[in-house]
């Protein structure tokens, strides 16, 4: 039985089309995945259903199948008045959001959150829906429900959050799911763990689920049926692996064929110098202790316990494990930016504890971040966001030569006026994703570093960025000789980047070595986890 069955979408704002006029329909316990690079359209497709999309434009026809038993046909969400659409939004057509953190009311229990869908859908007491949702947090995988249903959403790792909103998304049952990018911030076993729950919950309700990723992996492994986008267009859909096996459109083949390339210098690298080594580095945070003994006696949580390694000039170490492993504090400590203790070494020098003397370092060692549009200041042009690193390790160039060595580092990775009239003067909201990631690496490029700290350099971009911002990597690391330290949850990527591998978890270097003894022959058992999922 069709349950949803869309005819001519389409969706414009002042005037201008972002949704040319798609169908296409879900069955009644089916999976449908809708596919494509940010800017697609997908998200807008999905909100659209609920008219959730201020200020926009719809056209067309969503028929949803009624859900009053005694009622014939459909209704169309569309054109239904909002007392309507509203009884049915959360109760018969539910929605997870891609990012949990700014999803759920930080003022407010993720216990409360849920328990006041399930009031005002069911009319249950309050009593009642609190144990509703310590129920629903339980059939997600949340140990010690009771306890962390009075947690308050910064309370809750990455992945307690998603498993919190997928809890409150099913409170009512709904005969649909729409969930955009369900997984996208997490790590690759959390990402398994919330498919695997998914597909359990699926199909045990009954209910249909629209998927809106760009993780092709993710599709393979959870759709029935997929549906490709393309600037507001869908191109191709059909099931699943018909699409993957025989792609009809040019755009599906190049999304299909966007997986990361190998492309490193490979061969020795004893001697060559190291860029990076740490040796039974340590790094601890204070922890207070309850209670009066706190008054008397500080604890500590050990971060990173006893780790050693050694990037060389023109290599990658790729450092992978899951949230909460140590891998960003071990970064921070190698960026000078934490206390540690224990040998580490940067560019042949040991990190002292004042600042002047640890600035020759910090020009030979540069950070790009996960997020460039969080970490691109957005009152500041192209301009004065890559000379910045001039302005302080070079202050006697005259504004020229600034101007000249900007230019360059921007052609370096591969954006000029040619292409973008007006660079310098631009601002970061003014490109895509992977432009200003380009930006912030042309940032990092242009005091000529030896060591680039990557931390998750592609998590945010689609697979056709990735790609492309991943061969850039790889060619300025063959040009110039660059060593990286790449840290990242996605295996793909440390196959293409990386020389060698380290695996964390728990603060412990718990496997370490090439890429091909660590990830086709695995020993540890998490490893063999992290390998499997990916």
């Amino acid at each position: 039985m069709t349950l949803l069955q869309v005819t001519n979408l389409g969706v414009s704002f002042a005037g201008k089309p972002v949704v040319h006029g798609i169908n296409f329909s879900i069955a009644a316990g089916e999976k449908l995945a809708l596919v494509g690079e940010s800017g697609s359209g997908k998200t807008v497709t999905a909100l659209s259903l609920l008219r959730l999309v201020q200020n926009a434009e719809i056209s067309g026809q969503a028929l949803f199948a009624s859900p009053e038993p005694q009622a014939n046909g459909s209704l169309d969400l569309l054109s239904m008045p909002e007392s309507g659409l509203r009884r049915i939004r959360g109760q018969d057509i539910a929605m997870i959001f891609q990012e949990p953190m700014t999803a759920l009311n930080p003022l407010f229990s993720v216990g409360d959150q849920i328990a006041e869908v399930v009031q005002l859908k069911k009319g249950l007491t309050q009593t009642e829906s609190a144990e509703v949702a310590i129920k629903l947090l339980a059939d997600t995988g949340i140990t010690e429900a009771a306890r962390r249903a009075r947690s308050f959403p910064h309370q809750l790792s990455g992945g307690q959050r998603q498993r919190a909103m997928i809890a409150m998304a099913l409170a009512c049952a709904p005969k649909l799911l729409l969930a955009d990018e369900p997984t996208t911030a997490l790590d690759v076993s959390l990402r398994g763990q919330i498919l695997d729950l998914l597909s359990d919950l699926q199909q045990r309700m009954g209910m249909a689920v629209l998927m809106i990723t760009h993780d092709l992996n993710l599709v393979h492994r959870f759709a029935d049926r997929v549906a490709v986008m393309q600037n507001g267009h869908i191109v191709e859909q059909g099931p699943v692996a018909e699409v993957f096996a025989r792609p009809q459109h040019p755009y599906t083949r190049q999304l299909i064929d966007s997986k990361p390339v190998r492309n490193v210098v490979e061969g020795g690298a004893s001697n060559l110098p190291s860029t990076l080594q740490a040796h039974q580095l340590r790094v601890a945070y204070p922890v207070a202790v309850p209670g009066f003994r706190g008054w008397f006696k500080r604890a500590e949580f050990v971060a990173v316990k006893e780790a050693s390694f050694d990037i060389p000039a023109g290599r990658t170490l790729g450092l992978i494990g899951e949230s909460g492993s140590g891998k960003s504090s071990l970064a921070l400590a190698s960026l000078g930016l934490m206390p540690f203790s224990g040998q580490l070494q940067a560019a042949g020098q040991a990190w002292g504890r004042q600042a002047a003397g640890n600035k020759a370092i910090r020009r030979a060692v540069q950070v790009v971040f996960q997020d460039p549009f969080s970490s691109l200041s957005p009152r500041m042009t192209v301009e004065a966001i890559v000379e910045e690193g001039l302005l302080v390790h070079e202050p006697a160039l005259l504004q020229a030569e600034r101007r000249l060595r900007t230019l360059q580092a921007l052609a370096d990775v591969g954006m000029d006026e040619a292409q973008f009239p007006g660079l310098l003067q631009r601002y970061p909201h003014e490109f895509s994703g992977g432009q200003r990631q380009r930006l912030a690496i042309a940032r990092a490029l242009i005091i000529n570093p030896q060591l680039l700290v990557l931390d998750e350099p592609t998590s945010a971009l689609d697979v056709t960025i990735q790609k492309q911002v991943l061969a850039l990597l790889q060619r300025l690391q063959r040009e110039r000789g660059l060593s990286y330290l790449l840290i990242t949850h996605d295996v793909a990527v440390i196959r293409a980047m990386a020389h060698e591998v380290m695996v964390m978890k728990d603060g412990e270097v718990v496997e370490a070595g090439t890429v091909s003894e660590v990830l086709d022959t695995p020993r540890h058992p998490y490893t063999r986890v992290l390998v499997a999922q990916a």
